[in-house]
């Protein structure tokens, strides 16, 4: 079983929110979806500036075995990404809820929150994928 932190929501398409000051929220992929893709070797990263609409696709992982759209959890404005990626796209892998972040949107609709899965939600998506 992937770790699943309790204080972060979750789509179902296995990218995380973290709620933090100001209306910003940060996003990434879970564990679960690390490892299901394998060793990461490219990452695709949004424009700052650029808007995001939730359950769009807002960037790309590519692993050994296939690319991957990241869908945004939330709508909004990029106001930050994760620009170590470039070099070091692997660090989604040894640390996907901490330094292997993605990028961070200003919300434009906190009410999207509440679409999103928390923890003991997303981890029976996650049960219930792997039988």
């Amino acid at each position: 079983m992937s770790e699943i932190p309790g204080d972060l929501k979750f789509n179902k398409t296995h990218e995380w929110a973290r709620v933090e000051d100001g209306g910003l929220v940060r996003v990434g992929i879970s564990d679960h979806a690390q490892a299901q893709l394998g060793d990461l070797v490219y990452v695709e990263l949004p424009e700052i500036g650029a808007s995001v609409t939730a359950g769009n696709a807002a960037a790309v992982v590519e692993s050994v075995k296939a690319a991957s759209d990241i869908y945004s959890p939330v709508s909004g404005e990029v106001v930050e990404v994760n620009e170590s990626l470039s070099d070091k796209p692997e660090t989604i892998n040894e640390d996907a809820f901490g330094e292997g972040w993605i990028y961070v949107v200003r919300m434009s609709d906190r009410a999207e929150l509440d679409q999103l899965l928390d923890a003991g939600a997303y981890e029976e998506v996650v049960e219930n994928e792997d039988h």
